[in-house]
């Protein structure tokens, strides 16, 4: 869905109405939102990829924590383009617009983000000591055995 979107809404946007669609998707602004978008499906596919794990009642292993690690930094490095996308509206907006509501959406996502970021590295934190904690007992188990 998401991906339909950012093909569709280029091609209705204001000012892109009138363009070919090479000047559409050759604008350095759209072009930035679809690189910036990368992060955002890894991070989706790392989720959808936990989900998994969990259903498989694999929630502590090993590379469910490296699933979070890996949606953080996606997240992480999604917002710091996010910001950097606010900042260039801000610094170049056209005088006769007003950047208010881009620069709000960019203040808002960017808080979202950061919010993920944090549960993501508390669930991390959780599954790696809950991870010790199963292999320490597995250990003691073994040493039990014998």
């Amino acid at each position: 869905m998401a991906l339909a979107i950012m093909i569709r809404i280029p091609l209705t946007e204001g000012r892109a109405t009138n363009l070919d669609l090479f000047s559409i998707y050759s604008d350095p602004f759209i072009l930035y939102g679809y690189a910036s978008s990368i992060p955002f499906f890894i991070a989706l596919y790392k989720t959808i990829k936990l989900l998994g794990y969990i259903g498989k009642n694999k929630a502590f292993s090993l590379n469910s924590v490296k699933t979070l690690r890996d949606i953080k930094y996606c997240v992480i490095v999604l917002s710091v383009l996010i910001v950097m996308a606010g900042l260039y509206i801000m610094k170049f907006h056209n005088k006769d617009d007003d950047p208010a509501g881009f620069l709000a959406i960019c203040i808002v996502t960017t808080f979202v983000c950061l919010v993920v970021a944090t549960a993501s590295t508390v669930f991390e934190k959780i599954l790696q000591s809950g991870l010790d904690i199963k292999s320490e007992n597995e250990q003691l188990y073994e040493q039990s055995k014998k």
